[in-house]
């Protein structure tokens, strides 16, 4: 890296680099030709297939970076976890793979902007990173939207059409016999009806079996965009003269909280997937029975569309580096982590004594929680990745975020958090450090030893980052560094990695699932 003084702003930095060919930075970590999808020079995607040739390597080990209680402008773990990487790599020399989450175009429009990291610790080319990338959010968009059409169709045809018509059309004579689709065996055993002949069914069996009689007060799936668009919030949907006196009140919600992104991140194949995505319920009948995508008879249709977004994204820190970016689910809504799939790959790419680097959604108490009991309980990441259990949990405390109040007399809004950010102020920082304890307890509930890395900011002060240092050792934390990746990329995590390093090594993790 070129580094300069005073830091570029992100965009500019990102498109001074220089790019590695994609291919160089698959080979680099021994991946085949035949197991990465190229799209272009500077990304791909990696076959799951990669997970079974290597199924017999031990696994490296696993570092979570998660924040404290989040501030609006954002705590630094995807460049806390980019720096990190950049220095485990290019300045310590050992392999290593980052796993983050794809963003969604929402809050990169927004104020928080992307999650390409920031300063000298980012993943290149960022536009592509905070954009498109390989369409994958495209693809749970287009899935999500044709189950909502499904359901509103099906709602429609059941209000037009009577019992017989509804059966014909789901169960047609073709040459003089009908037959159930496969997906319509799973409906009738759902139902109860052990009859596998349709013209054995009763006139009660096939209403029964041809009404899903949805509520429309209780539909839960709305329609999806990937912007923030507020005129969408709430909607009045079927309002034309075909569909007189059927309108009703719906919205429309942000792309990545869709269930179907949680579905992938947690989803460890396509049939794995293709299962989890028939299950998804969309509301209840009138009688309070869950309906789900099954019943639509559209969970097959999901997964085609879904069918290329199992595979990992691979993308380059600055210094070189692979990253698998993959999934980027909520942490309110989900459990906000990348992807399972991407975490097995990984962890059988570096192999032992390797580090895979991923973060958590959100602040540690949501985040770093939901990739201990929502990750870990899955049986094939424990299955695959049993060296799971051995790792340190890097916990951010950058100094704004423990500033926890703003002097009433300053007035409220995004000019008076940066001046109180901006401000030394030793006694803020003193009150705030008991939000950093109590993360640091939690984290200890795990079984896990914690790093607590001080993500320095230019406008902290030495007296300030003593006292979070201090304040982290004395909770119990195994390691507290300060690290400067922002400004410095790799070079100024270099005490961190080293530290994570220590702490991986020396086996300290006694980690313990704390509820079933």
């Amino acid at each position: 890296l070129e580094l300069e003084a005073k830091v570029p702003a992100d965009i500019v930095i990102a498109q001074k680099a220089k790019l590695r060919d994609i291919r160089d930075i698959y080979r680099s970590v021994d991946l085949l030709d035949e197991e990465v999808e190229l799209y272009g020079t500077s990304k791909a995607k990696v076959s799951l297939a990669v997970r079974d040739r290597l199924r017999e390597n031990e696994n490296g080990f696993y570092v979570c970076v998660a924040g404290i209680n989040p501030t609006p402008l954002g705590e630094g773990k995807s460049t806390t976890t980019v720096g990190l990487t950049q220095a485990l790599g290019a300045h310590l020399g050992k392999k290593v793979m980052a796993c983050l989450r794809q963003p969604s175009q929402g809050p990169t429009f927004g104020i928080k902007g992307g999650a390409a990291g920031g300063g000298y610790s980012q993943v290149i080319p960022m536009e592509e990173f905070n954009l498109h990338l390989t369409g994958d959010i495209h693809a749970i968009s287009a899935a999500h939207n044709l189950l909502a059409a499904a359901m509103d169709a099906r709602i429609l045809h059941e209000a037009s059409q009577t019992d017989e018509n509804l059966f014909d059309r789901l169960c047609p004579e073709k040459n003089g016999k009908r037959t159930f689709a496969p997906i319509m065996i799973r409906r009738l055993e759902k139902l109860g009806i052990s009859k596998r002949d349709p013209s054995e069914l009763t006139a009660e069996e096939r209403k029964e079996f041809s009404r899903l009689d949805i509520d429309p007060d209780t539909i839960t799936w709305n329609r999806v965009v990937d912007i923030n668009d507020r005129a969408l919030r709430s909607i009045t949907i079927m309002q034309g003269s075909e569909v007189g006196g059927m309108s009703h009140g719906r919205k429309a919600s942000m792309q990545v909280s869709s269930e179907i992104m949680a579905v992938l991140a947690l989803s460890t194949s396509l049939k794995d997937m293709r299962e989890r995505l028939g299950k998804m319920v969309v509301g209840y009948s009138r009688k309070g029975v869950p309906v789900d995508a099954n019943d639509l008879g559209v969970a097959g249709a999901l997964a085609v569309l879904m069918k290329d977004t199992i595979n990992p994204n691979l993308m380059q820190t600055l210094e070189g580096q692979p990253v698998l970016v993959h999934a980027g689910p909520f942490a309110n809504i989900a459990h906000g982590n990348s992807s399972i799939v991407a975490d097995q790959v990984a962890l059988k790419v570096v192999g032992k004594g390797g580090f895979v680097i991923t973060e958590a959604g959100f602040g540690a108490d949501i985040g770093f929680e939901k990739v201990q009991q929502d990750k870990k309980q899955e049986k094939h990441l424990l299955t695959v990745a049993p060296s799971l259990l051995p790792f340190p949990f890097l916990l951010l405390p950058p100094s704004p975020s423990l500033r926890p109040s703003v002097p009433p007399s300053v007035p409220p809004g995004i000019d008076t958090l940066l001046q109180v950010y901006e401000t030394e102020n030793l006694q803020l920082v003193k009150d705030g450090c008991c939000n950093l304890i109590k993360h640091i307890q939690n984290a200890g509930e795990f079984g896990v030893p914690v790093v607590v890395a001080i993500n320095r900011r230019w406008h902290d002060t030495d007296e300030e980052l003593k006292i979070i240092r201090q304040a982290a050792l004395d909770a119990g934390a195994a390691r507290a560094v300060v690290a400067n990746h922002w400004a410095e990329g790799g070079y100024g995590a270099k005490d961190l990695a080293q530290a994570v390093i220590d702490v991986c090594e020396a086996g300290m993790s006694d980690f313990r699932l704390l509820y079933p």
